[in-house]
């Protein structure tokens, strides 16, 4: 006779309950409705504190609200023109408000990437870096530029002149 035949049938455990929960889930039960409500009430105030403070923009200083009249000024080289003559006056527009703002930095004397890694410095959001071509169009024989590119170099020095700090 084989021993095994004599041990009894297992017995299945009986099912748990799912209610009521342990003591940790009651708490669980009045936390969740509050941080829901929490959340609800900070997404429904927080943009309008944003708004807020984005509606109150500074007012542009003298300097720069000349500098941006005169860049608005400035004729563009459109259809193939030779556009060294402006790329000349846009680099003359920078630097004389580059004197203004920052007479200790000597930024007359910068030319090249030196002069172009001096302005980002300044104001990485206008990415003037990537635009050789003002300080370098204005030396080259015919220097004509398509319109996507004056349009986008006009755009970096004005958002130059609005952020430099």
């Amino acid at each position: 006779m084989n021993p095994l035949d004599q041990l009894q049938p297992t017995i299945a455990p009986p099912p748990v309950p799912w209610w009521p929960p342990a003591p940790g889930w009651w708490a669980l039960l009045v936390l969740v409705p509050l941080l829901l409500w929490g959340l609800w009430l900070l997404r429904r105030h927080l943009p309008k504190r944003t708004r807020a403070l984005e509606a109150q923009e500074q007012p542009l200083d003298p300097a720069r609200q000349a500098a941006l009249a005169e860049l608005a000024s400035l004729v563009r080289p459109y259809d193939g023109q030779h556009a060294g003559p402006w790329l000349q006056q846009l680099n003359a527009l920078l630097k004389r408000l580059a004197r203004a703002h920052y007479p200790h930095d000597n930024s007359h004397v910068l030319s090249g990437r030196a002069w172009l890694a001096f302005l980002d410095n300044r104001c990485p959001a206008a990415g003037l870096t990537r635009w050789m071509v003002l300080v370098e169009g204005g030396y080259r024989g015919h220097c004509s530029l398509d319109d996507k590119a004056i349009n986008g170099l006009n755009q970096a020095v004005d958002t130059w002149i609005r952020k430099h700090v």
